[in-house]
């Protein structure tokens, strides 16, 4: 995907976007900058966030608001002072991850339980925070997954918010449209981003996917924005296999080898040109 900023252009616009120091959210903070909107950044890392701030702060563009979403409470209050800052609010990129991979049972309750507050209660208490404040012609857009999509046994916590959080997205399309308020919601496969981590301990399954960038995602978020989507899988046709996936289990079951086997080359190909070895 390519930036199309002919589309629409977000001059004078405010986007805020949780998980903004790093990946997708970088990518679309400094693509919605570009594009002349101003952002408001949120992550938990204050000194990286406010350096990237100072980075992108073209006539006071950008502004940085350290907060860990699994606050809540601090949740409520920001889109609050978002507008206290930058005199109004349009957009809000629910953006911001957690996964634990692995079998479920590696790991604490309570550590599962992080998943979901950061994954699914963070959103949706933000979206509820701001709604009231998003001018009319506003977008709320939530970052799923395909794995929102298909059932991913070993990130079943990560799996299961990210369904949720696209079902959250579609429930409130109407309340929101009263409001003169767009619902949407992203859904990436396998992105090429730190949140990744090492390829050695991602499933076959996910590497199955084509691995795209954190800019395909922006641009994808920017579709969604402008044309006013509903829900966009990335790639597209992944999200359209995961659909038949669950539509037809038994003839997912079949299938599953073959793209587990697809992904485990695609992890050696993946490793082999981070190293900068051919294969």
């Amino acid at each position: 995907m390519t930036d199309s900023t002919d589309v629409l252009h977000a001059h004078g616009k405010v986007a805020l976007v949780t998980g903004g120091s790093s990946g997708i959210g970088l990518a679309f903070a400094r693509m919605w900058v570009r594009r002349g909107g101003r952002v408001a950044l949120v992550a938990r890392t204050a000194s990286k966030l406010k350096a990237i701030a100072k980075e992108l702060d073209e006539s006071r563009a950008a502004a940085a608001f350290p907060l860990d979403v699994q606050n809540l409470q601090a949740l409520v209050a920001l889109p609050a002072e978002v507008v206290a800052k930058f005199g109004r609010l349009d957009v809000v990129v629910n953006n911001a991850g957690l996964t634990h991979r692995g079998s479920f049972d590696k790991f604490d309750a309570l550590d599962l339980a992080s998943v979901i507050t950061t994954n699914l209660a963070a959103p949706v208490v933000l979206t509820r925070a701001a709604a009231p404040h998003i001018a009319p012609g506003g977008s709320i857009i939530q970052i799923a997954s395909i794995a929102g999509m298909f059932p991913v046994a070993d990130e079943a916590a990560y799996s299961a918010s990210k369904a949720g959080l696209r079902f959250f997205a579609r429930a409130i399309a109407g309340d929101l449209a009263l409001r003169g308020v767009h619902s949407g919601c992203v859904c990436p496969g396998p992105v090429d981003t730190d949140f990744l981590g090492d390829l050695t301990h991602v499933s076959d399954i996910v590497l199955s996917q084509p691995m795209i960038s954190a800019e395909d995602v922006a641009v994808g978020i920017m579709k969604c924005i402008d044309d006013k989507l509903g829900e966009l899988a990335l790639p597209r046709y992944s999200g359209k296999f995961a659909t038949l996936g669950y539509l037809l289990p038994k003839a997912a079951k079949i299938v599953h080898p073959l793209l587990e086997k697809r992904g485990a080359k695609n992890r050696a190909r993946a490793i082999a040109k981070k190293r900068g070895v051919s294969l």
